[in-house]
Formats: structure tokens, sequence, C-alpha cells
């Protein structure tokens, strides 16, 4: 699903629960409008809507994000295409998503250490 090559040229996630439009934009390098539109093409993707109707996204949204980017850009799939395969794999993706979460939380720890250390 998203290859670790192509998480090494995106940003670490911090640890936060809710990020705004421009954090994420940010974070998975793709501009607003274009997540506001795959939020009507990927029924799997919805933010949090607050007043103002100001959308927050939470970590798996970003994470899904991240896969989505990663099919269409990387691997060359069409919407249509990126939504079956995500919703194909829903059952796979839940195990992949929590051990890419794992791998990315010892990470920071061990980057945490590190700094501690020095």
């Amino acid at each position: 699903m998203l290859e670790a090559s192509n998480n090494n040229e995106l940003p670490v996630i911090p640890s936060k629960r809710y990020f705004t439009i421009g954090e994420v934009s940010t974070l998975c390098g793709v501009k607003p409008h274009v997540l506001r539109y795959w939020e009507q093409e990927f029924t799997q993707l919805k933010p949090v809507k607050r007043r103002g109707n100001r959308r927050y996204y939470q970590r798996h949204d970003v994470i899904l994000i991240r896969q989505i980017r990663s099919l269409l850009y990387d691997q060359g799939f069409t919407i249509g295409g990126a939504r079956q395969q995500l919703t194909g794999e829903i059952a796979k993706d839940d195990n992949n998503q929590s051990n890419q979460l794992v791998r990315q939380l010892r990470n920071e720890l061990e980057e945490i250490l590190q700094t501690l250390k020095k």
C-alpha cells in the first residue's frame, strides 16, 4: 500500500489529535482543494467538521490520504481504480495501518531517545 520509499519524502505525522486542512496539505504534499475533491470521491475520507464548516482531520485520515496519494501519483491508478483498490483491501489495510502506526511510533520514540541521550 504505502511503501516506505514514498514515506521518506513526506514529513513525519506529529502526534496530535486533529489536523487542519492546511497542515494535512503540508503533511501529504497535496493542495487543499485536492483534499476537498478527494472527500467527494472517496467515501472512507470523512474529516470532522466543526463550526464554520472547518475540517479537522485525524491521524487515520492523514494515513488514508497518503495512501490515496500513493495510489494516484506513484502507482498511476485512476480515481476509480484507487477507489476499488481501497475498498477491496479494507481488511488488509486495517492490519497494515496498525503495523505502519507502530513502526512510525517506534521510529519517533527512537528519535526522542537519541535526542535525550545527547
